[in-house]
């Protein structure tokens, strides 16, 4: 494949999805045909320079003989196809939205663990709570850990007194403490 057998269409269409993608291995697959059509490189040297073997510069080359642009691309996602269907995922949005006492649990914060629980009940699929976090996460939600306060709940004028107290109570019990010593 000689430079002239691309277009300048073509090129720019190469040179362009080299640029958009965020995939490592549709941007390799550009350049493998690109770097081709320059001409005077081999599959081996080509291979070398990308990090592939001669026999995966071959097949893209194939690739793109048949299908074009559409060759590069993966097929479908590497790995298993996730468990977390789109029903699971509607009712983690619906479960994190609702607070849990409305559900009546005597607690008033989800914990990744009760949350878990809770949807593996209700959907009958299970995850750990890393994967549920990673899931979470892709759902645009953000987990951070209660901070649980009295602030606004207790009486302010008696925590003043007892802080000023206790705080009494440890400075005289450092004198006893410097007394003894």
């Amino acid at each position: 494949m000689a430079r002239s057998k691309l277009t300048d269409r073509q090129w720019d269409a190469l040179d362009h999805l080299r640029f958009s993608t965020t995939d490592a291995e549709v941007f390799r697959n550009a350049t493998i045909i690109l770097m081709t059509a320059v001409g005077g490189r081999s599959k081996i040297s080509i291979a070398h320079d990308l990090g592939c073997s001669p026999s995966t510069v071959d097949n893209i080359r194939k690739r793109y003989r048949q299908r074009g642009l559409e060759g590069l691309k993966r097929r479908k996602p590497p790995g298993a196809k996730s468990r977390a269907t789109p029903p699971y995922r509607a009712a983690l949005r619906k479960a994190v939205q609702t607070p849990p006492q409305t559900l009546g649990f005597g607690f008033s914060v989800w914990s990744v663990a009760r949350l878990a629980k809770y949807l593996e009940k209700q959907t009958g699929i299970g995850f750990s709570e890393d994967q549920l976090r990673r899931i979470l996460h892709e759902e645009g939600f953000s987990f951070q850990r209660p901070k649980h306060t009295m602030k606004g709940k207790r009486d302010e004028a008696a925590y003043e007194k007892a802080r000023r107290q206790l705080k009494r109570l440890k400075k005289g019990r450092l004198r006893m403490i410097a007394l003894l010593s």
